[in-house]
């Protein structure tokens, strides 16, 4: 009788959260978010925002987010700006992790645009 091989489970929610963020952590990634966007959104999960000090120090934090994950089984649905390291975005379904240089991280303000703000009735 053949003893069976154990299969890692692969991490997902929560667990791929606490990987990505560790990961930027290595790095020392500048002011990373975690923003809860489940109200918001069906697509994803969590959406992180961290920030590099210049084109490389983007791309290496997003390269080592993508090490980590695979290291752990897991791929990211997708990959987009690995080229020019303004902003690296690695999706991985239900999180998703944007990496980017101060200047676009200003422009586009993403945690502004995803923030729940509740709708307050105004006092006149």
């Amino acid at each position: 009788m053949k003893a069976e091989a154990s299969v890692p489970e692969i991490p997902h929610g929560a667990a791929l959260l606490s990987l990505a963020q560790a990961a930027l952590e290595d790095l020392k990634a500048l002011e990373p978010v975690v923003l809860d966007v489940r109200e918001l959104s069906s697509v994803m999960d969590w959406l992180v925002v961290a920030s590099g000090t210049s084109s490389r120090h983007v791309k290496s934090l997003a390269n080592n987010v993508l090490m980590k994950a695979k290291e752990q089984g897991v791929r990211p649905l997708g990959v987009e700006g690995e080229r020019g390291g303004e902003w690296v975005l690695v999706d991985f379904g239900d999180v998703v992790v944007h990496v980017m240089q101060p200047a676009a991280r200003n422009f586009y303000d993403l945690e502004r645009l995803w923030s729940v703000q509740s709708a307050q009735p105004q006092d006149s």
